[in-house]
């Protein structure tokens, strides 16, 4: 499986219609749909805000899309199709049109979406999904900076730092090396 580590973005007109895409790493639904509300509210007078998404859960995969307003399978399918073709994951794509006046026909519409989603996500950086994991660990105030170093060299982030009689630390690492962190630090 592939993601996103920096979104795309791809413009395009087609017969009078403009066709502006952003796709983007979102690790939830929540994320999506912040994705959106933000594209919406940025291109508010847009005919139709299509859009796509895949989110690996706990549960599994969620695909969704939504064609908005336009012909039945014309807009949202083909943009899931250039996610699915390419086996990616935790990405939203969203893709705006301005109607230019001229109809472009079922297959005109499906090639203007999926063609404008697939630029935007070449234009994005595609890298190896590597699915990470949220641990609490106490430690020592002296062990901390060493955490705060095995975390890193991990590539983790520390999420919040709790200071009490120890340091609680909320970190994210890639999952297959949280075992390891976990039998240092425990």
């Amino acid at each position: 499986m592939l993601t996103l580590s920096r979104p795309g973005n791809a413009e395009q007109t087609i017969n009078k219609s403009r066709f502006i895409a952003t796709a983007k790493r979102c690790d939830t639904e929540r994320e999506v749909a912040a994705l959106l509300r933000g594209m919406a509210t940025e291109y508010h007078n847009a005919s139709h805000l299509a859009y796509a998404y895949r989110v690996k859960t706990p549960n599994g995969i969620v695909a969704r899309f939504s064609d908005a307003g336009e012909p039945s399978g014309t807009a949202g399918k083909p943009i899931l199709q250039m996610l699915e073709a390419r086996d990616l994951i935790n990405i939203g794509v969203g893709v705006i049109r301005y109607y230019g006046g001229i109809n472009l026909g079922t297959g005109g519409l499906a090639r203007a979406y999926g063609g404008t989603a697939k630029e935007a996500l070449e234009n994005g950086q595609i890298v190896p999904f590597v699915e990470m994991q949220e641990l609490q660990l106490n430690v020592d105030y002296k062990r901390l900076d060493e955490l705060i170093r095995a975390v890193s060299q991990h590539e983790g982030t520390v999420l919040d730092k709790t200071f009490g009689e120890s340091v609680q630390v909320k970190i994210s690492l890639p999952a297959q090396q949280s075992q390891t962190l976990l039998n240092r630090f425990s």
